[in-house]
């Protein structure tokens, strides 16, 4: 008679961050996991703010456990939402949990939070961070950035057509012809892409900006007029197919000539952030001013301190007549959805690393180096270790 072949055990802890209403992994995945060789446990309550309940996991193949500490001596791998250095104060609680050889995943910061990533390490933890997941076409599928991005770009024209004392659509009515509404998009990546399929479902007239000539064809391709700035922009992507940073001089530049399309906008909504970096200042207070009052802007980078210069992170103010929007965790606004997209990339991740019914951390594989900080009981990931100045070993 053989052995029967042990589980991989994937804990699910209720996330502890305020406002936090996502959860790691929802119950209709859970087969997959089951038929990946994983066991999942979640502590109960995990899914109430997504609208999940304890029930809905269990009646999936999942086992739900009261005891937090439990959970976590119990699990092989620990999935969250917010991993500690994405939640340093409530997040502090949890590292006495984990154990040496343990694995987590989740979203951490990691370029911002060196001292939670040294923690994690101390411990003996295996800690994956999902934004270092690279760009690459076999890793689409695990993007947790581009997935939030989706919904982030969605909810912020809801939240700009919710404040804007106009209506999207152009309406022809008794009482005459309602003009639609102008949109101004910038920034076309993920959210921005978005927000302009979302503003055209809406009616709305919509044009875009990004420092990338080549999204020109995606931005037309939803219907958008692309903003052409001639500028020499030189190489405004970096490797991982992010925005790079640009030069003062450039945009200052880029400011000046944005500033008429901007005059004729009811709606900015600005989506451009830099990772690790404080996110660059593309409206200006002069811009805003010469805005219709009633205009609106969305500012999706606002936890980069906004790329807006009056945007007021987690707060709606009015400056010179218009309502600056300056929202925070926006994808936590929409948890069910939400929670249903980040939980099948992190699915889709583990089962990358899964060899023979066992996890295997393979250092050659792109998607494991890029996405892995610590093992073994140091920092290991090259650009985590430059930015604490530890040589890297060539």
């Amino acid at each position: 008679m053989t052995d029967e072949k042990k589980s991989i055990v994937v804990g699910v802890p209720k996330e502890t961050f305020p406002g936090e209403q996502r959860v790691a992994v929802v119950p209709d995945i859970l087969p997959s996991f089951t038929r990946s060789g994983m066991k999942v446990i979640v502590e109960s309550g995990a899914g109430q703010d997504s609208g999940i309940t304890d029930a809905a996991f269990e009646a999936r193949g999942g086992e739900v456990i009261s005891s937090r500490e439990e959970l976590f001596s119990k699990s092989d791998v620990i999935l969250q939402v917010r991993g500690f250095g994405a939640n340093p104060d409530a997040g502090s609680g949890d590292v006495p949990l984990f154990r040496e050889g343990q694995t987590t995943i989740s979203f951490f910061e990691p370029l911002t939070s060196l001292k939670e990533v040294k923690a994690l390490a101390d411990k003996g933890v295996k800690l994956f961070a999902t934004e270092m997941i690279p760009r690459i076409t076999r890793a689409q599928s695990m993007d947790t950035l581009s997935s939030m991005a989706t919904v982030a770009g969605y909810k912020a024209v809801l939240l700009a057509a919710s404040k804007l004392p106009k209506m999207f659509p152009m309406m022809m009515t008794a009482a005459g012809t309602i003009a639609p509404a102008h949109v101004f998009v910038i920034g076309a990546g993920v959210a921005g892409l978005q927000a302009i399929a979302m503003a055209k479902r809406l009616g709305a007239v919509v044009k875009a900006y990004d420092v990338r000539p080549a999204v020109k064809e995606q931005v037309e391709s939803l219907g958008g007029k692309f903003v052409e700035l001639e500028l020499e922009t030189g190489d405004a992507e970096d490797k991982g197919g992010y925005a790079k940073e640009l030069g003062e001089e450039f945009l200052k530049k880029q400011r000046e000539m944005m500033l008429k399309v901007i005059a004729e906008s009811d709606v900015v909504i600005t989506t451009a952030a830099v990772p690790g970096k404080k996110a660059p200042i593309l409206v200006t207070e002069e811009m805003v001013k010469v805005m219709t009052p009633g205009s609106v802007i969305v500012d999706l980078a606002a936890e980069r301190g906004g790329n807006c210069e009056l945007t007021e992170e987690g707060k709606e103010i009015v400056k010179h007549g218009v309502s600056i929007l300056g929202p925070v965790n926006v994808p936590s606004t929409v948890p069910y959805h939400a929670s249903q997209m980040y939980a099948k990339n992190l699915l889709t991740l583990l089962q990358h690393l899964i060899k023979d019914g066992e996890l295997h951390f393979d250092l050659e594989d792109e998607i494991t180096r890029e996405t892995l900080l610590t093992a073994d009981g140091k920092v290991i990931h090259s650009k985590v270790r430059e930015l604490m100045g530890i040589e890297n070993k060539s």
